[in-house]
């Protein structure tokens, strides 16, 4: 069995120090302009003296006009031409490596995954809209299909964004394409309807993320570092599965890239919240690691370590993930934003109780949104330099959430029409 707190060295010729890893959140925490700023830096610096073998963080965006949340953090071409916006990035990769851990930024396009308040020019690989639940319906538009062009355009930008990370200081990039993100996109066949290079097969549907790989490697080099976070599954009838992804890992297998996170789900089937829509054993989908039974069938033709976050907030819990055989990299999200030294504790032989704040509700959407807000909440503390709280309501966490994303949002719009 590999030890929990054992060295693994990457493809790129990083050595993590444990196999912990802060896996990424959304924290929607930028400052006006979308760069980060005392609050990221803080947060990042905290995390940071809890000495996770690495840290990964929220997702970045590669397009100014397509936002997962007003306060998301964006990185193009053109940012780190503005030296006080390079001194932002570089304080933030700094906070991030000043434990010892490797940092990695994860690079997305939310696709048709943006708020429609946010007005700006939604797009997905094809013309689709999201099918929520309730009054959520009304919380996204219709997206427009990128043309040719465009698709060329967009593996340009995360090439960019990937350059510009690395020029800030991040060891490396991880590129999103689970959650239902624009590379999700077009590798579901729910949403991906094109007809040509990149629609169609799996092949043909994969051919968005494979050069975005090439593209990011291409510009940054062999020492820099490239993972992916993929979809195990969909969670939806008819949508990318586990054998999909098991094609998709070996045609990665191929790129030289440091690692495959495991996840799944998207804003319709939010798996990777723990409430996937799909009827499935419980011992698959519901047992505590989330991922772990998809992780193993991956594991047989992967040639890279994996990584499987989701349900892990006890040391125990982390040791079973290990001893599996499954993966080599263990990732812990929301249970850092409620205690940020679970891996120098655990290495310290403490099995800290993670006494995270919970939403009872059956209604899908509302227990998202809970879980997500409660989070936030604690990381906008941690931002300010306060400790994180385990006990709160869940709905007043949403509601603080919406009334800040409504701010952001009209911040976020007049920074956009300014530019």
């Amino acid at each position: 069995m590999t030890d929990l707190f054992s060295p693994l060295k990457l493809a790129s010729g990083h050595l993590l120090p444990n196999r912990i890893a802060k896996a990424a959140m959304e924290e929607n925490m930028a400052e006006y302009g979308q760069i980060p700023g005392s609050a990221l830096v803080n947060l990042y610096q905290r995390w940071a003296a809890g000495t996770p073998g690495m840290i990964i963080t929220g997702n970045v965006m590669v397009a100014p006009d397509a936002m997962t949340g007003p306060g998301g953090v964006y990185l193009g071409k053109e940012t780190l031409d503005n030296p006080a916006h390079k001194k932002r990035f570089e304080d933030w990769s700094a906070a991030g490596k000043s434990g010892g851990s490797v940092l990695y930024m994860q690079i997305s396009h939310p696709g048709r995954q943006v708020y429609a308040n946010m007005k700006t020019d939604v797009v997905s690989a094809s013309n689709t809209r999201l099918n929520m639940e309730g009054p959520a319906q009304k919380m996204f538009t219709e997206a427009r299909a990128l043309t040719g062009d465009e698709v060329k355009a967009m593996i340009t930008r995360f090439a960019d964004t990937a350059e510009a990370a690395k020029a800030a200081g991040f060891d490396g990039v991880q590129i999103h394409s689970a959650h239902g993100y624009l590379v999700a996109q077009f590798l579901s066949p729910l949403s991906n309807h094109r007809e040509d290079d990149y629609g169609g097969s799996l092949e043909n549907r994969a051919r968005f993320l494979l050069e975005i790989v090439r593209a990011v490697r291409n510009r940054t080099g062999q020492k820099f570092g490239v993972a992916v976070k993929l979809n195990s599954a969909d969670f939806q009838r008819g949508g990318f599965d586990v054998d999909d992804a098991k094609k998709v890992v070996q045609w990665l297998n191929k790129e030289n890239v440091d690692f495959v996170e495991l996840s799944g789900g998207s804003y319709e089937s939010a798996a990777m919240a723990g409430v996937p829509d799909e009827d499935s054993p419980s011992s698959t989908l519901l047992r505590e690691i989330y991922f772990i039974e998809f992780a193993k069938e991956i594991q047989k033709i992967a040639k890279m370590p994996l990584m499987v976050t989701g349900g892990i907030t006890k040391l125990e819990t982390a040791e079973m993930a290990m001893a599996s055989g499954a993966v080599e990299i263990v990732g812990i999200a929301r249970a850092y934003g409620y205690n940020t030294n679970l891996a120098k504790d655990w290495a310290a032989g403490r099995n800290a109780e993670i006494s995270m704040a919970a939403a009872n509700s059956k209604n899908k959407t509302f227990k998202v949104l809970a879980g997500m807000g409660m989070t936030k909440a604690n990381l906008y503390r941690m931002g300010e330099g306060k400790a994180p709280k385990t006990k709160m309501s869940p709905l007043l966490a949403v509601i603080k959430s919406q009334i800040k994303q409504g701010k952001q949002t009209k911040t976020y719009r007049k920074w956009l029409e300014a530019r």
